[in-house]
This record gives C-alpha cells, structure tokens and sequence, in this order.
C-alpha cells in the first residue's frame, strides 16, 4: 500500500466530530449493551485493523467494560450479533459490505 493510499485509508477509518455526535444521539449518550452512560460513540463494528469505516453505520458507543469485551472476549461472537442487530434495526439497508474502506 503506498503512502498517499495509507493516508487515505487512515483518513477513512478515522470517526469524525460530526460522525460521533450523531451516533451518540442515535445511541440515547449510552452504551447500547450495557445502558452506562459512562461510554463514548468510538467502537468500530468493523475494526479500523480490518479497513473498518469512520461512518456512522459503523460506530457504536460502548462502555470501555463492553469495548473491551467486544474486542478482546470470549463473549465476541455474541456481541457483535447483538452489535448487527441493533445496526441493522437503525439503518433499514445496512450491509456489512460498505463499512470497509475499498481502493
């Protein structure tokens, strides 16, 4: 992948300011497993690692327990059902296909 491409990935996967007010609204200013307003509109459903959009399809607000769960548990599988679930209940057309970053 060349610099300029890099660049351009990073921007992509980045979550703007705009991007996370409207998730945090769309989210109720909570973690959508757990409900603990103690939770940020920063989780990528897709992971940046894996191309992972900055779009607001793609972001979730979790808690640092439930990222950290989402991210690095055996409770993953589960959670990122519950995670689609919940997108595809937001966003009527969603598709996992457009939350990843394409040359």
């Amino acid at each position: 992948m060349g610099l300029s491409m890099k660049a351009k990935r990073t921007k992509a996967c980045d979550i703007s300011k705009k991007v996370k007010e409207k998730v945090w609204e769309r989210d109720n200013h909570c973690c959508v497993i757990c409900g603990s307003t103690s939770a940020m509109p920063n989780a990528h459903f897709i992971p940046r690692s894996k191309g992972g959009l900055g779009i607001e399809e793609n972001i979730i607000t979790l808690c640092s327990d439930c990222h950290r769960k989402f991210d690095q548990s055996d409770e993953r599988i589960q959670i990122k059902q519950y995670l689609q679930n919940y997108l595809e209940m937001k966003y009527p057309c969603w598709n996992i296909s457009n939350l990843v970053f394409k040359k």
